[in-house]
C-alpha cells in the first residue's frame, strides 16, 4: 500500500460491502479507513485528512445526504462520491448540484470505482496544492519580507498594514529603485483580494493608443492590427488589483478616460458599445511631483484626487542607511545561491563603503552591485576591489573653510536639489542648473551619483 496513492473513506452499513470495496481500493494502492454511519464518518474526517469519501446514500440515523452537507461544511474541497440503487439516484444527482463529486450506481462497478477515486483524488491534490502555492505567494509577498528595520520603513510597513484591508486607492511615490512594486504587492497580497489576481501595467512602455487597448482591451477591427477581440487587463483584473507603475506618465487622454472608469467602475474597450463593469483596486505608482505636474498642467487635478486617497512615500536608499547590511547580506544570500557559491560577508572596507555610498539608483542599484561582486569574488568574503569604481573611489568631503563656504558641498546639495526635484532626470536636472548633460554626468561622477558604467 502507498499512501501518497491517496486515502480514502468508506462509509457503508453494510458490513460486506466495506469489505469488497476496500480489497477493490487497496489492491490499487489506496489507504483505506471505514466507518459504517455518518456520524462514526464525521469522526474519522475529524482525525484524518482523507483525499475522498465515499458514501452509501441510506444510512443509519443521519443519510449519506446529511454526511455530505456536514462535510460540504466542513472540508468544502473535500471530494465525495456517493454510491447509490437505482430508486435514489434522483437523491444522488441532487447532492451533486449541490456539489458532490460524482455517484456510483449499484452494483458497484470496479472499473467505474477506481475511474471515478482516481479522478477525485487527482482534484483533490490539484485544490490543495493550488492553495499551497497562493499562500507561499501571499506569504512571499507579504510586507513582513520587505526588507527595513529603519524607522522610515517601520513608518511604510505600519501605513501599508493600515491600508492595506481598505478598498481606497493608494499613490506609492518614490524614487526609481526604492520598490514601489513591492509595496503595491504587498498591498494586495495583505488584502481581502489577495485570492484575485495583481495586475501590473507600465505606463511608460506603451504608445497612446496600445495604452488604451492595453487598460480596457479592444474589438475587432477597432484599429489598424486589431484582428480579433482583446480583453484588457482591468478585465482581467476584476476582483483584484490593478497597479499602474509609472502612472505620472500616462497620457492626458488616458487620463480622462481613465477618471471616468474611476468614478463610473465601468468601461468601454476600444471600438466597443457594450459597457463592461468591473471591482478592481487602483494602486499608482509614480517617481514624479504629481502636484507639481498639476501645476503644469500635464497631470489633470481631477485624477490626482482619485488616486491619491492615500499617499505612501518610500523613502530613499540614503535616508535608511541603515538598512544597507540588512539588504546588502541578503542580496548576497541570494546571488550566492543562484551562483553556486559559498560566500558568507563582506570585509569591513566593503561594507563601509556600501553605507557611505549615496545610491542614486536607491535598492535596485545596491542588488546590481551585490550580485556583480558576487560574480566576480573568488573568495567567501567580499571585498571593496570588487565594487565598481565610483563605489571604491569616493570624493571625500572638504573641512569648511573659515568663513564657513564649503564649495564642493554647495554643489553636491545642488545637484542633488535638482535630480530629486526632476525625478533624478539627468536631462532635466541639466536645465534647471543652466549646465549641458555632459557636465552633469561629470559632476554626478565627482561626486558619487553616478555608478560607474
Amino acid at each position: 500500500m502507498s499512501e501518497q496513492k491517496g486515502s480514502i473513506l468508506l462509509v457503508d452499513d453494510e458490513l460486506n460491502t466495506l469489505r469488497v470495496l476496500s480489497v477493490i481500493l487497496r489492491s490499487a494502492g489506496y489507504t483505506v479507513v471505514t466507518a459504517r454511519t455518518a456520524e462514526e464518518a464525521l469522526d474519522r474526517t475529524g482525525k484524518i485528512d482523507f483525499d475522498t469519501v465515499v458514501t452509501d446514500f441510506r444510512l443509519p440515523g443521519m443519510d449519506g445526504g446529511g454526511l455530505f452537507d456536514a462535510l460540504r461544511s466542513a472540508s468544502p474541497d473535500l471530494p465525495v462520491v456517493m454510491v447509490t440503487a437505482y430508486g435514489s439516484i434522483g437523491k444522488a444527482v441532487d447532492a451533486m448540484k449541490k456539489g458532490a463529486f460524482s455517484y456510483i450506481a449499484k452494483p458497484v462497478n470496479p472499473d467505474e470505482l477506481l475511474t471515478v477515486i482516481r479522478e477525485a483524488v487527482t482534484k483533490r491534490r490539484l485544490v490543495q496544492e493550488n492553495l499551497s502555492l497562493r499562500a507561499q505567494l501571499r506569504d512571499n509577498n507579504s510586507f513582513k519580507n520587505i526588507i527595513g528595520t529603519s524607522g522610515p520603513m517601520q513608518e511604510v510597513f505600519d501605513l501599508v498594514e493600515t491600508v492595506a484591508r481598505s478598498s481606497s486607492n493608494v499613490l506609492i511615490q518614490g524614487e526609481s529603485g526604492t520598490g514601489k512594486e513591492l509595496i503595491a504587492r504587498a498591498l494586495h497580497f495583505e488584502s481581502a483580494r489577495a485570492e484575485k489576481r495583481f495586475v501590473p501595467i507600465d505606463c511608460t512602455s506603451l504608445t497612446e493608443q496600445l495604452l488604451e487597448s492595453e487598460l480596457f482591451g479592444h474589438e475587432k477591427g477597432s484599429f489598424t492590427g486589431a484582428f480579433e477581440r482583446k480583453i484588457g487587463q482591468i478585465e482581467h483584473a476584476d476582483g483584484g488589483t490593478v497597479f499602474l507603475d509609472e502612472a505620472g506618465e500616462m497620457p492626458l487622454a488616458i487620463q480622462k478616460k481613465f477618471l471616468r472608469f474611476l468614478q463610473e467602475r465601468e468601461f468601454l474597450r476600444v471600438g466597443g458599445t457594450t459597457h463592461i463593469k468591473v471591482d478592481v483596486r487602483i494602486l499608482a505608482a509614480t517617481n514624479r511631483d504629481l502636484e507639481e505636474d498639476v501645476r503644469k498642467g500635464v497631470f489633470r487635478e481631477d485624477l490626482f484626487f482619485r488616486l491619491n486617497v492615500v499617499r505612501i512615500t518610500v523613502p530613499p536608499l540614503r535616508d535608511r542607511r541603515e538598512d544597507i547590511p540588512l539588504l546588502a547580506m541578503h542580496f548576497l544570500k541570494k546571488y550566492a545561491a543562484a551562483n553556486n557559491k559559498q560566500m558568507l560577508s563582506f570585509d569591513s572596507d566593503a561594507m563601509d563603503a556600501l553605507q557611505a555610498f549615496h545610491w542614486p539608483g536607491n535598492v535596485r542599484e545596491l542588488e546590481n552591485v551585490v550580485e556583480r561582486a558576487v560574480v566576480l569574488c573568488p573568495a567567501a568574503t567580499i571585498s571593496s576591489a570588487y565594487f565598481p569604481r565610483s563605489l571604491r573611489q569616493q570624493p571625500a568631503v572638504c573641512n569648511p573653510s573659515a568663513d564657513g563656504l564649503n564649495l564642493l558641498e554647495t554643489e553636491r546639495q545642488l545637484l542633488l536639489r535638482a535630480l530629486e526635484k526632476t525625478g533624478w532626470n539627468q536631462t532635466k536636472a541639466a536645465d534647471v542648473l543652466g549646465i549641458s548633460r555632459k557636465q552633469m554626468r561629470t559632476k554626478m561622477k565627482h561626486h558619487g551619483f553616478l555608478p560607474e558604467e
